[in-house]
């Protein structure tokens, strides 16, 4: 352990990224060797040839973080641990993969257990905003989920109660054996780099995979599951890198909203796509498919107070990028790994 570690990250610090095969994780290593951190450790189960992003100077392994063992091997030696790591996708895999996204509590655990074990002085867990209570949204006009009205619980059954129950984990590490822990509820995290097809992909990359499709197919039509009126809000990954590194920073010990409040509907969603890609297509609207709550949105108001700072980068903006990346993947033949 480095002696010289101070509890906010800091250049001289080793510093654990896991889930680091993934989309944020893989932006966040990047990100990281951006702002000078060299010392950095990466870490996900899946083989080198599928993680989305690699970088060659980083201390990258492959291991199983559900097992004590390897999270104590991982964590050896670091002084911050960001986890990243969970088994999830988008709604369709959300809503039939319970069993799977329960089992990534063993990740947080024994990440936990490992970090209090060597000594770890900082702790990031990303949470979800689908641990927010189902009956505050059942309105697609909603008002923004704010932090509280994740009690009394009644998270998205499997991978918001895994999500709520990790938040808790961290609380309690923090206050019985001195770990500083911060955690951040994602709101819809988008971009390049990331998941658009296969099954695991969430609605922004979806809709620009459908609407691309349509026109290589030379189609005027495009699926969209439910009626398209749920509403949410999204953020672009630059935001989110941003905001996790604030959240770390800070004093801030209690769960915090890291998402846009540009709440859309789907149907909305899928007209700001039409508008980049300059066409318009019939909509068939697929009733059976998962949809989720009806609406969704992130409350602002406790990040801007605490932090002085907020999401920026417009919808519009982001989804053009998003956009733009997938389109590249689609015509050169690529899928997602």
């Amino acid at each position: 352990m480095n002696s010289n570690a101070r509890d906010i990250p800091s250049i001289d610090q080793t510093i654990l990224i896991a889930g680091a095969g993934g989309f944020i994780g893989g932006h966040l290593v990047a990100d990281l060797l951006r702002r000078g951190y060299t010392r950095l450790r990466a870490v996900d189960i899946k083989p080198f040839g599928e993680w989305y992003q690699r970088s060659p100077q980083v201390d990258n392994r492959v291991l199983d973080l559900q097992s004590l063992g390897n999270c104590t091997e991982s964590v050896n030696g670091c002084d911050v641990v960001y986890n990243l790591a969970a088994d999830m996708g988008g709604m369709g895999f959300i809503e039939n993969n319970k069993a799977l996204c329960m089992l990534s509590v063993l990740i947080n655990t024994h990440l936990l257990m490992a970090a209090k074990e060597v000594g770890a002085q900082r702790f990031f867990y990303a949470s979800s905003a689908c641990v927010y209570a189902g009956y505050k949204q059942k309105e697609t006009d909603n008002p923004g989920l704010r932090e509280e009205d994740a009690y009394p619980a009644d998270p998205e059954d499997g991978y918001g109660w895994e999500k709520l129950f990790s938040e808790r984990m961290c609380r309690h590490f923090r206050e019985d054996f001195g770990i500083e822990t911060r955690v951040a509820r994602f709101h819809n995290v988008y971009g390049p780099h990331g998941t658009f097809d296969g099954g695991r992909e969430k609605a922004p990359a979806a809709i620009c995979r459908k609407v691309i499709h349509s026109k290589m197919a030379d189609s005027d039509s495009i699926e969209v599951w439910g009626d398209g009126k749920q509403t949410r809000s999204f953020m672009y990954i630059d935001d989110c890198l941003e905001g996790i590194h604030r959240i770390m920073e800070s004093e801030v010990r209690d769960p915090i909203n890291l998402g846009s409040d540009e709440m859309v509907s789907i149907n909305e969603l899928v007209e700001i796509v039409e508008r980049i890609q300059g066409r318009t297509l019939e909509r068939r609207h697929n009733l059976d498919a998962p949809k989720g709550v009806r609406g969704r949105s992130s409350d602002n108001a406790r990040i801007s107070d605490l932090l002085g700072w907020a999401p920026s980068i417009s919808l519009r903006d982001g989804m053009a990028r998003t956009y733009a990346w997938i389109e590249e993947q689609m015509l050169a033949g690529k899928k997602s790994l």
